[in-house]
């Protein structure tokens, strides 16, 4: 009788919750201004030498929130930015390893800036909360350290003199 009667609270308390997932906001994907400007990565001159010039290279850069658990792929040429939400991430430069060199690796040089209160502030504004190297092969060795966001690199696309296409 007693595990009827747990059974019984357990589905009417099952048949109050509300399926339905909240109701969320678009996400903005518009990078301000202030965080398009810097960075020399992207100049015509940078990159010069052996493959794809710095300029013509796309990263593909991964992007998670642990906290909806959505992830989005996002590719970049040097100079560029995107965001989701209220995380904006900068590429500066992407590079790989020439395949004739071992150990093979890929990273990329990303800027992550996210829109939080900091303080006793009233309203949030952009925090870069990391600035540096991500390898592909190594995430552990230089990580974005943020309790919400993870970004890692994926690849980066560029070729080099003799490689078939």
């Amino acid at each position: 009788m007693r595990a009827l009667a747990v059974l019984f609270l357990g589905a009417a308390a099952l048949v109050a919750c509300n399926n339905n997932p909240p109701e969320t906001a678009p996400l903005e994907t518009e990078v301000p201004e202030e965080l398009t400007k810097g960075g020399s990565a992207a100049r015509e001159d940078a990159g010069e030498g052996i493959g794809t010039p710095m300029a013509e290279r796309v990263a593909t850069i991964g992007l998670l929130n642990k906290r909806n658990n959505v992830s989005r792929d996002f590719e970049l040429k040097p100079g560029e930015a995107a965001r989701m939400g209220d995380v904006v991430i900068r590429l500066e430069a992407c590079e790989k390893t020439a395949p004739w060199e071992l150990p093979q690796e890929e990273g990329a040089f990303v800027q992550v800036f996210v829109r939080q209160r900091v303080g006793t502030e009233s309203e949030p504004s952009w925090q870069k909360v990391h600035s540096g190297w991500l390898f592909r092969n190594s995430p552990s060795l230089n990580v974005v350290e943020h309790p919400i966001y993870d970004v890692w690199v994926k690849e980066c696309a560029m070729s080099f003199p003799g490689e078939e296409e």
